[in-house]
């Protein structure tokens, strides 16, 4: 499990297209996104940096 603080999180607009950043890479990652703390759990194999790179590409970048 790898946790990501993504600031531009606000919404549930935000948590949609996060979840569908990540499924881009890997569609069994377990997503939990929560805009009030910025967090994203994120069960999956892929690399972290591959998670960064695929939320950084549609807008929301992890800090």
């Amino acid at each position: 499990m790898m946790t990501l603080k993504v600031p531009k999180m606000a919404c549930k607009a935000c948590v949609n297209a996060i979840t569908q950043a990540i499924h881009s890479v890997d569609v069994t990652a377990k997503v939990q996104a929560e805009p009030k703390t910025k967090l994203v759990n994120i069960e999956t194999q892929v690399s972290a940096t591959a998670i960064k790179e695929a939320l950084a590409s549609v807008g929301y970048p992890a800090a």
